[in-house]
Order: C-alpha cells, then structure tokens, then sequence
C-alpha cells in the first residue's frame, strides 16, 4: 500500500498503479473490484464519494470477502477461500480499524444504560444504539451476539 496524502480514492488510484507496475495480480484483483465498486456507488448517488462514504464501500467489500471465505470453506474449496482471505487483507487496509471487544462491550453497556433494557426482548434497542455508536466499525453479527449474551437472550 502507498501512503500518499490526500484522499482515499487518490490512494486507491496510486495502489492500482502501483499493482499494475508490480504485476501483483491479487492485489490488482482486488484493487481492481474496489474501484468498480467505489464507481459504481458514485453513479447511484450521482456525486464523488467522500472519504465516509468511500469507508462505507470499502467495508461493504470486505464483508463480502468475509461471507465468501465461508462459502468456500463450506464447500470444500480452500483454495479459493485462501484468495478471498488475501484480497480481504489487501482490502482492510481501506477500512478504519474496529473496535476491541472491549470498546464494544462499553458501547453496549453504554446503550443498555441509555435505553433501560432489561431483557432479550429489547437486543433491537440496544443493536440500534451501539450500530448507530460503531458506524462501521464493528461487525453486527458480533456486537448482537454480545448484546444477547448481555441480556440473557
């Protein structure tokens, strides 16, 4: 990855220059679908993307590394899980790093605090809060089975 300044996009301009001189073909791969994926949601929105908005795409892609990685793994395809592993590494490096457990648990604790819940019939109030805290930053499936754990459910 180039540290460049300026914004995400620049960097992810440089990043695919510098795969393709490389000849890198994973990482070009992978830079590659990201750059569809970014051009693509500027259409949708009909305006370039900010860095938020670039960090919203960019997560999106790497939780579709994620569900893919399963899949194969589910199929007995370790080879094309091991490709999805790598192209999900390359593409984390465009994502703000998440949350500890530990920052999670104070944001649910937080959440359960603000929100009076008291049972696993209230987890939606409690997801709501801490997702709308995490912006991203921490994974759903993860923070609910921990907000279910919190609330006996």
């Amino acid at each position: 990855m180039s540290q460049t300044d300026g914004t995400l996009k620049e960097r992810l301009a440089a990043d695919l220059r510098s795969s393709m001189l490389a000849r890198d073909k994973v990482r070009l791969g992978a830079v590659r679908m990201l750059t569809a994926s970014v051009k693509n949601r500027e259409v949708e929105l009909r305006h370039p993307l900010s860095d938020e908005e670039f960090v919203e795409v960019a997560t999106r892609e790497v939780k579709r590394r994620r569900e893919a990685i399963e899949a194969y793994e589910k199929a007995g395809r370790e080879d094309r899980a091991e490709l999805e592993r790598e192209e999900q590494r390359i593409l984390e490096a465009y994502v703000p790093p998440g949350l500890t457990d530990d920052e999670v648990a104070a944001l649910i604790e937080e959440a359960i605090a603000a929100t009076g819940a008291t049972g696993p019939g209230e987890v939606g109030k409690v997801m709501s809060s801490v997702m709308s805290k995490a912006k991203g930053r921490a994974d759903g499936r993860q923070v609910q089975a921990a907000v279910r754990a919190r609330l006996g459910g």
